[in-house]
């Protein structure tokens, strides 16, 4: 009887103390995000000359993907990263990896941004030339 009745108030321990934690720690932490985002660009981009559906792509990324990762997708300290980095070269997050995000989302994985939402108003078509656009940008800057 005694041990139904430690585990019994244990639990119920455990009930409070689980989301009066998570109330606490999601009020008080900064989630990692940094602590003065200036939106200044993260990394220093070349473009290079662009065939037609880079430029198209280019068009496009910058209505729906610069407001938060930046001119050139260079980033945007304290917003989002920059797609021209190691990270998003085509062997670590291959093109699949982009349309995902662009329709879905993602969850904050290698940077401390947060979460991305999706992105609304963007077809296959128009994330394929988004696409050529970065894989563009990212081998002039040395990323294959």
């Amino acid at each position: 009887m005694k041990g139904r009745k430690l585990r019994r108030t244990l639990l119920l321990v455990a009930a409070a103390a689980i989301p009066g934690g998570a109330l606490i720690w999601n009020m008080s932490a900064d989630h990692g995000q940094p602590l003065n985002p200036s939106g200044a660009p993260m990394v220093s981009v070349a473009v290079p000359a662009l065939s037609a559906t880079a430029a198209a792509g280019k068009a496009m990324f910058e209505t729906s993907c610069a407001i938060c990762h930046g001119a050139d997708a260079a980033g945007k300290d304290g917003v989002a990263p920059p797609l021209v980095h190691k990270i998003y070269e085509s062997g670590h997050h291959a093109d699949a990896a982009f349309y995902l995000a662009v329709r879905n989302g993602v969850r904050a994985h290698h940077w401390p941004f947060g979460d991305m939402p999706a992105v609304e108003g963007v077809d296959d078509d128009g994330i394929a030339m988004i696409v050529t656009y970065v894989r563009e940008l990212q081998r002039a800057n040395g990323i294959f």
